[in-house]
């Protein structure tokens, strides 16, 4: 056992460069991870229905070929009450083991552990049968959960044991019991929900009682030789949340329960901070994990905004963690610890945090994929078989469509020309990267740029084309990924020529720029985006940086410092907070400019927003003073600034500097056959230029890389 508590020491330095803590193995005594690089869980929609255990095992194959240490499966419920979802994923029948030994026969083929979530939903479930501590509605069901009677904790228990027992005959390394993110034993955890009288209410020893008994009765049934992860809520950002003496308090008793690893939850799904969208700084959260990992003496894993070797290298150097759990960034890229230890960095696909193919499709009930790696999820179905009989390909505009065929294409061995009227690659993401919040839209040029590159893909930037161009190239397909014009409003609203009219893409660009009170016209992603580039404060003026910078594939602009962003959206700075839940009131900001965002239709602003990431950008923009109009009509734009009427029928005149006009797209497709024509090129239309709908990036990726895998 000497050398399992030397693994618990910060790990040594080993010739795995350039990230040495990364691939340290991890000795838990009687097995060994082969690094420090732990998948976390993710609900794909795949564990739901038995006939779709064939695509889930292709899912984590995959990631285990990549290198990946262990896996955690999506939430898996150890009895009905537990679902997620009517008849959701379960493990409580010897049926279940027969589909789930598909799963881990073709991990373990791989040298990948895999272990399973047991995840009840509580309260958080989105059926009629929900049961939680108390009957206390969540806001994120419409049921209203029953109170569980004492014989129903203890028969839970039960299933737990039960859940665990057929998940070790069905061949997993071990379980994972999901006591965070506000779940059932998170719910029993805090008094935020808890408000029982009897053995299983009061102090936290009473509330931890229930999740201690689980513990206890799975390790009792599973033995010593299996992995019991337990995901500990490190702070809960809810009100009556719990405090970090609390936290200690709980992690100290599943050490001794017979817990092997801690792994990091943060904040609930009800919590109104947030703490894995693109704008939360990189490992925002990982001091609380270290705050834990002081007080217990097994391994303890970090988690949240960790996408990049660096990041989970520094982690692991300063001693804060054990282990590092990413989810999404194995959505992006399953190659991502492969691509680690031969210092591909440049060549990983990071996880920008983004949420409209993960998440997002999670809460629709849609299956999960990722808007940077369509495959995600897909493995079965888009398959990039390398082409019988190469084809000569042209690929016409360099936006994430276009990057996206022209790489999938090439890697199946077509010759691939790429040509961009422009001097840089990246269409409209050259737009979305200069967010204060977005930068790391620039990761997913970068990846592009340099996967461009190793394909072999000619790429012709400054190259306006012509039918003339591709008819003289004697292309066996063309692609036309031309994407979209900004909207202009020209004709359509009387001093809309004004010099005091700008685009959002002249804004961004850097080319315009905007005085100290703003119209924002069109209240879209884009109209968000705008506004919250104009009041955020941080992030230097974009006509400030130059076109040099912004173009220099190198530079990235530096993220909202991370006491900033706590202040902001009121998270404690004391690791050793005595706040219920962590939570400080917010700073109150100081506006830096005055901006109206106004839309046509009535209603809330920012309708169409993602699911999980919409409420984010409406409190932004709220809590930096942005003024919301709904219900407007455009008259007239002047000198002095524009005139409107609002909804009780009244004109009245902004008195503002400057318009940006964010009034949707129109596509650019004109090299496009016209009817009749007979070229010898096969066309394809994808991406913006094929629908200028509200962008979407995660349709342009998908369209190029199915194209490219049928050509």
């Amino acid at each position: 056992m000497e050398a399992a508590a030397t693994d618990r020491s910060i790990p040594t330095q080993t010739d795995n460069a350039p990230y040495p803590h990364i691939f340290e193995p991890l000795d838990l005594g009687h097995t060994t991870l082969k690094n420090r690089i732990v998948m976390g869980s993710m609900h794909t929609g795949l564990e739901d229905r038995f006939y779709n255990y064939g695509k889930l095992a292709a899912y984590f194959a995959e990631r285990a070929k990549g290198g990946v240490a262990m896996m955690i499966t999506g939430g898996i419920s150890p009895n009905r009450e537990g679902w997620l979802l009517p008849a959701g994923g379960t493990m409580n029948t010897k049926a279940d083991v027969i589909n789930h030994q598909r799963v881990t026969r073709a991990v373990h083929k791989h040298d990948s552990k895999i272990v399973m979530q047991i995840l009840h939903s509580g309260r958080y479930g989105y059926h009629p049968f929900v049961v939680s501590a108390s009957p206390v509605k969540s806001p994120i069901s419409p049921f209203k959960p029953r109170q569980m009677s004492v014989k129903n904790i203890k028969q839970t228990v039960e299933d737990y044991a039960r859940s665990a027992t057929l998940a070790k005959q069905a061949g997993y390394d071990g379980v994972e019991i999901m006591g965070s993110e506000g779940y059932l034993l998170n719910q029993f955890l805090s008094a935020h929900v808890n408000q029982r009288t009897d053995e299983y209410g009061g102090d936290i020893h009473a509330r931890m009682k229930f999740p201690l008994d689980v513990v206890r009765a799975v390790r009792k049934a599973v033995g010593e030789d299996f992995i019991i992860v337990f995901r500990l809520s490190m702070i809960d950002l809810v009100p009556n949340g719990n405090v970090m003496d609390e936290v200690i308090t709980v992690a100290k008793a599943l050490e001794e329960a017979g817990v092997s690893i801690i792994n990091s939850g943060i904040g609930w799904h009800e919590a109104r901070v947030p703490t894995i969208v693109t704008s939360v700084p990189r490992a925002a959260f990982v001091d609380f994990t270290a705050k834990i990992k002081a007080e217990v003496n097994i391994p303890v894993m970090a988690a949240n905004r960790i996408n990049m070797p660096e990041t989970a290298e520094q982690v692991l150097a300063h001693g804060q963690a054990d282990l590092i759990q990413m989810a999404r960034p194995f959505l992006a890229d399953p190659d991502w610890v492969n691509k680690a230890k031969t210092g591909d960095t440049n060549r990983i696909n990071t996880c920008i945090a983004c949420n409209q193919a993960c998440l997002d499709h999670t809460f629709e009930n849609k299956r999960s994929t990722c808007l940077v790696n369509p495959q995600a999820c897909y493995e079965t179905e888009l398959v990039y078989k390398k082409a019988k009989k190469p084809k000569k390909v042209a690929v016409v505009g360099g936006g994430v469509a276009g990057m996206s065929a022209a790489t999938v294409a090439a890697s199946r061995g077509h010759k691939v020309t790429l040509f961009e009227a422009k001097d840089i690659l990246g269409g409209q993401f050259n737009y979305a990267k200069v967010i204060p919040g977005k930068e790391e839209f620039f990761e997913t040029i970068r990846y592009y740029t340099n996967e461009l590159e190793h394909q072999g893909v000619t790429v012709k930037l400054n190259t306006p084309v012509t039918k003339e161009l591709l008819n003289d190239g004697k292309f066996d397909h063309v692609i036309i990924a031309t994407g979209v014009v900004p909207r202009s409003l020209e004709g359509k609203l009387p001093g809309a020529d004004m010099p005091n009219v700008i685009s959002y893409a002249d804004l961004l660009n850097g080319t315009a720029t905007v005085g100290e009170k703003v119209a924002v016209i069109g209240a879209g992603g884009i109209g968000f985006d705008v506004s919250e580039y104009l009041t955020a404060r941080h992030g230097q003026p974009l006509h400030e940086l130059g076109e040099a910078t912004l173009k220099d594939p190198t530079y990235r602009p530096e993220p909202q410092p991370l006491d900033e962003w706590r202040e902001e959206w009121g998270v404690t700075l004391d690791t050793d907070y005595q706040t219920d839940g962590g939570l400080e009131r917010p700073e109150k900001l100081t506006t830096v400019r005055q901006v109206y965002l106004m839309q046509r239709t009535k209603g809330r602003l920012g309708a169409g927003l993602n699911k999980t990431s919409g409420w984010v950008h409406r409190a932004h923009i709220k809590s930096h003073g942005v003024m919301q109009m709904a219900g407007v009509q455009y008259e007239k734009v002047t000198a002095e600034g524009i005139w409107v009427t609002n909804p009780q029928g009244q004109s009245q005149l902004l008195r503002v500097d400057s318009i940006v006009v964010c009034a949707g797209q129109e596509s650019v497709n004109d090299l496009m056959p016209n009817v009749g024509d007979a070229p010898d090129a096969e066309y394809h239309l994808i991406g913006g230029a094929k629908l200028a709908a509200e962008l979407d990036a995660k349709r342009a990726i998908r369209d190029g890389a199915e194209v490219a895998a049928q050509i």
